[in-house]
């Protein structure tokens, strides 16, 4: 039987001293090795230097101080997120940057972008989310992206959990539970039906992360 998920099962929304000292942890978590995963992952954005970037869930802003060594000082990126601690750390960060603004704003809610941006970043947030927030999540980066910009997801990969090797199920017991939901699911299909075309895949971690581009269409 399919479990029945609600948002109130996601464990997306980190707090306390979890929140204080996230990046720590993801080190941690990963081995050292979250540091340079990232890295790449963020030069596989493929950031022009006047790229506009909307981030959603911009956490610590550890990520947007990667992606602002790619802008150069011409675009501008925009990182929401709702955490206190998270937004304290971030605001904090970039507190006198010129083009790096942090506001606090949820993302599951109807936001008030249209075609301002380029890209819209959203890294190991989307699996915490029900499907029909996803969606709205989806819609919302759709909106705000110019046409021919890129929604560019960083999570886990699509894959059968049951026939994964006991590190990756026994991982996933430690997960937020919608992960579990997030994986059984084929990413292109929905992008592809919330007007998204072209795609670009960048595997991480065996194949069980990955970077997902997707291109918003150009009506022409």
């Amino acid at each position: 039987m399919t479990p029945t998920y609600t948002q109130s099962d996601s464990k997306v929304e980190v707090s306390g001293a979890e929140a204080r000292h996230y990046d720590l942890l993801m080190n941690l978590i990963t081995a050292g090795t979250y540091p340079f995963f990232i890295r790449r992952a963020v030069k596989e954005m493929r950031i022009r230097p006047a790229d506009e970037i909307l981030v959603f869930g911009s956490g610590t802003g550890r990520n947007l101080s990667l992606m602002d060594k790619y802008l150069a000082g011409e675009g501008r990126i925009l990182g929401l997120d709702i955490g206190p601690e998270m937004l304290e750390q971030s605001q904090r960060r970039f507190a006198h940057h010129p083009y790096i603004t942090i506001e606090n704003q949820r993302i599951d809610e109807t936001l008030p972008y249209q075609e301002e941006f380029d890209k819209v970043f959203i890294s190991f947030v989307l699996h915490g989310f029900i499907q029909q927030n996803r969606l709205k999540i989806i819609a919302n980066a759709q909106r705000a992206l110019r046409p021919g910009g890129e929604f560019i997801i960083l999570d886990y990969d699509e894959f059968d959990l049951a026939s994964s090797p006991w590190p990756v199920r026994f991982a996933f017991n430690l997960e937020c539970p919608l992960a579990t939901d997030f994986v059984g699911r084929d990413l292109q299909a929905v992008l592809r039906e919330q007007g998204f075309d072209e795609f670009r895949a960048h595997p991480h971690y065996f194949g069980y992360v990955r970077l997902l581009a997707a291109r918003k269409e150009v009506v022409r």
